[in-house]
């Protein structure tokens, strides 16, 4: 017998045995060993086993238990059990893809009772189908055999225990009798099921896209009816004709968590059409075509033949960098660090009299003038000095209103941590113009030491977008960074924000706080900027709205909360390319004086991106709360599309000329709701470029 031959090979690697005692023994079974499962192999006595081979033996036969416990959870229809032991097994520990004592695997039985969720659960878990069934006439006889030979042990199971006296035996017999009654019925519903499926219907909503000059993506879902058998793998096929003759490749998708492939290494200007079919036990079903029906890869900048923005300019700008150190390599500034070897034999001397220099202290307490403060997080941990203060330093005790330009020089200096040694040798060039500005940004510089010094740490983070200010004249400059590892610091320590909170004593009014009372206050809303500010977006294209207004001192941009890195913005749809067909349309929308509802042709990629463009715009009005009769007047900004890494591109979305940015005093009637907020405009350019 086929069956038979199939067991006697796969007698040395059976991982199951021949089948439970009862539906209730199986249950006993495994929910019995879920709790051996959880056992830690280092809390034994190692001392107590013969060696490695014991101990891998031991650990063997835990795998084995967790395979048979697999089984029995997917022949019982326990979805819980079966995502439990995915998670806690690899499907290499769990035999995954071993076929049992009957030539099954868990995904046949799954699949073959019908059983949806627990064969998407395996199919995600990198489950296959047994490779014993070639064909659907390999499939049935080994059902029918499965059948057969277990309703004869049942006959024969049966007249042993109608014919023995009650005794042990006999009650073990009657066990071994009802696990094989429900090993039966098992098996007749695998055969039924298979007997009442069909192929699969056709996949629904396959979409067409251009990814690239060079590449396609197809998005599709599953079938609206599988006809009683789960889908267990996709076929995408392409060609340059219509008729698909000749086929010029396809590819078989067999992990079903993202339905969609992309077909790369096509020739750009060339269509190609692609259809999709499903497959189950049964077989493959019929092809879909996409809609559209062909794509042309491509990309929007062949359109003028336009190079891309940013193309080296991160090598450019370090080119630069190079060359001015070089210039500034043999000038008089650089002097001093020429006589430092000289001096060494002193540096433990002028060490010691610096740990008691008050300018190398941090400061408990401000008074008026300009200052920085660090603030390193992990978790809920913040550093703290010994004395349970944020770590402050002075930058100039005479100095009250912080200029914004100062301000943003600070922020773009933050970009350069590594280089404060150096600017600050540069800066000293121009002491004897005695600037203001220059005197300013120098003790900036000297503070930024001063801070990187006592922490031990050069890279202080990124700068607060605002600082914090006082009515007694103080002024905080904030810079932020998350600590992902642990590490331990000399001159500073972690506690937990909530007790750094409740333990600060104040020392001012809550009518008038200080800049440190405030911050303290404030605290987790500078945390969570900060963590919101580093967020990326998904791959995909987006539409963004650019509102800007100014001040007398700078201009400022409208942002998201949620996001402040990047403008306001919906998603228009997964793929970030535009091609060269859908910017041409949009170039001649734009060309048009009085813009008019012209659909472009149905079945067409500028048609799909005219429809994802009109809910993208209702979605971002109501967002920014902009009527939409409003919208009429606004107009897509086509000079170009904003590649931001070649996964993530933006269209943008433009008031009227005049209301691109509010004038200090003009009325904006249009606010938007809570969770925006302004970001100056250069604060806002270092982030997006971070």
């Amino acid at each position: 017998k086929m069956t038979q031959q199939m067991r006697d090979l796969q007698l040395a690697q059976a991982r199951k045995p021949p089948g439970p005692s009862s539906p209730n023994a199986a249950k006993r079974l495994y929910r019995n060993l879920s709790g051996k499962f959880r056992v830690n192999y280092t809390s034994f006595d190692e001392g107590s086993l013969a060696g490695r081979g014991e101990k891998e033996k031991l650990r063997k036969s835990y795998l084995f238990q967790s395979n048979a416990a697999l089984f029995e959870a997917v022949e019982l229809q326990d979805l819980d059990r079966v995502q439990e032991l995915l998670k806690q097994y690899s499907p290499e520990e769990l035999d995954l893809n071993t076929p049992n004592s009957e030539g099954l695997l868990p995904l046949d039985i799954a699949i073959m009772t019908n059983n949806a969720p627990i064969a998407r659960a395996l199919l995600q878990a990198g489950a296959k189908e047994s490779p014993h069934f070639v064909s659907l006439e390999s499939r049935s006889l080994h059902l029918s055999t499965l059948v057969r030979e277990a309703e004869q042990r049942v006959n024969e199971l049966t007249a042993q225990v109608v014919n023995e006296a009650p005794n042990a035996d006999c009650s073990e017999k009657e066990k071994q009798l009802k696990a094989w009654e429900w090993r039966y019925r098992l098996y007749k519903r695998m055969k039924a099921g298979f007997e009442h499926a069909r192929v699969p219907d056709a996949p629904t909503n396959v979409h067409l896209s251009v990814a690239s000059s060079s590449s396609v993506q197809v998005t599709f879902w599953e079938p609206l009816s599988v006809n009683s058998a789960v889908v267990t793998k996709y076929k995408v096929e392409w060609s340059s004709s219509p008729t698909f003759s000749p086929l010029l490749g396809e590819a078989v998708i067999d992990k079903l968590k993202n339905l969609h492939f992309t077909i790369r290494g096509l020739v750009s200007g060339t269509a190609y059409y692609v259809q999709v079919s499903a497959y189950n036990m049964k077989g493959w079903g019929p092809p879909q075509a996409s809609v559209p029906p062909f794509a042309i890869p491509s990309n929007w900048r062949e359109y003028d033949g336009r190079a891309p923005r940013r193309r080296r300019q991160a090598e450019a700008l370090d080119h630069l960098l190079g060359q001015v150190k070089t210039v500034h390599q043999h000038c008089v500034c650089h002097e001093p660090c020429k006589n430092q070897p000289q001096s060494r034999k002193h540096s433990v001397s002028k060490s010691l009299k610096h740990l008691f220099h008050p300018g190398s202290k941090f400061l408990k307490t401000l008074k008026r003038g300009l200052y920085l403060t660090a603030i390193f997080y992990k978790d809920d941990n913040i550093l703290v000095t010994h004395e349970d203060q944020i770590p402050v330093v002075e930058i100039d005790d005479t100095y009250s209103c912080l200029l914004m330009q100062d301000f943003l020089w600070f922020t773009k200096v933050s970009c350069m941590w590594d280089e404060i040694l150096w600017l600050r040798q540069c800066v000293t060039v121009s002491q004897s113009s005695c600037s203001c500005i220059l005197q300013t940004r120098f003790k900036m510089l000297l503070a930024i030491s001063q801070m990187q010094g006592l922490l031990g740490i050069q890279d202080l983070g990124q700068v607060f977008f605002e600082p914090v200010k006082d009515k007694q004249g103080n002024i905080l400059i904030i810079t932020l960074k998350e600590v992902k590892t642990s590490q331990t610091f000399e001159s500073v320590r972690w506690v937990p924000i909530c007790k750094l909170q409740t333990s600060r004593k104040s020392v001012s009014s809550p009518e008038e706080p200080t800049a440190l009372d405030t911050l303290l206050i404030s605290i987790q809303d500078k945390l969570a900027y900060h963590q919101r500010s580093s967020h990326a977006l998904s791959p995909g294209l987006y539409l963004g709205y650019l509102k800007l207004c100014s001040a007398v001192d700078q201009i400022r941009v409208l942002v998201p909360e949620r996001l402040p890195n990047i403008l306001c913005h919906v998603k228009i749809r997964s793929n970030p390319n535009i091609s060269r067909e859908e910017w041409e349309w949009l170039q001649k929308m734009a060309s048009v004086e009085e813009p008019v509802p012209a659909e472009p042709e149905a079945e067409t990629t500028q048609n799909h991106l005219f429809q994802e463009l009109q809910v993208a715009i209702k979605e971002l009005m109501t967002l920014v709360n902009i009527p939409l009769q409003e919208a009429k007047d606004f107009r897509l900004y086509s000079q170009e599309v904003l590649d931001f890494g070649g996964q993530v591109s933006f269209l943008l979305l433009l008031p009227p000329s005049d209301d691109v940015c509010t004038a200090p005093g003009q009325n904006n009637p249009y606010t938007p709701r809570s969770g925006f907020l302004t970001l100056p405009l250069q604060i806002f350019e270092l982030g997006e470029e971070g």
